[in-house]
């Protein structure tokens, strides 16, 4: 799976002077521009812009909202899950072999073939009796 980082900037808030372009929007255009080839070369990726608010203070004691207007990147991180080199198929252990005959009890149940056979039928005798506990004599 594909893992990002993300960073924000603040949007300009106004253009930066360019002869050649007439009207406001157009040198708005390309100051934003410039901003977003400036964070590509960078290798993010723009994703979008935000409004988000800010609680800041405001004269001594005072706090107000403000509104601040965020340009959102993200670039793909390369993670060591990508990247795992599985063993070759000689290197693997042949589990098809049958384990030896001295393997304990617990360990036998996970061994296919050695593990006995459930059944719904079992001796009456071989459960633990349940009930309240009662000193040894």
């Amino acid at each position: 799976m594909q893992s990002y980082e993300y960073t924000a900037i603040p949007a300009p808030l106004r253009a930066e002077k360019n002869r050649a372009l007439k009207t406001p929007g157009e040198r708005f255009g390309a100051t934003l521009a410039a901003e977003l080839n400036r964070m590509a070369a960078d290798g993010w990726e723009y994703l979008r812009a935000d409004v988000l608010p800010s609680e800041e203070r405001s004269g001594l004691t005072g706090r107000s909202t403000v509104y601040h207007n965020l340009l959102i990147f993200r670039r793909a991180i390369e993670t060591e899950a990508e990247t795992v080199l599985l063993p070759a198929a000689e290197q693997l252990p042949d589990l098809r072999e049958p384990a030896p005959e001295s393997v304990p009890t617990f360990l036998a149940s996970t061994t296919p073939g050695l593990a006995p056979r459930l059944s719904a039928h079992s001796d009456p005798g071989s459960a633990p009796r349940l009930g309240p506990a009662t000193p040894e004599s």
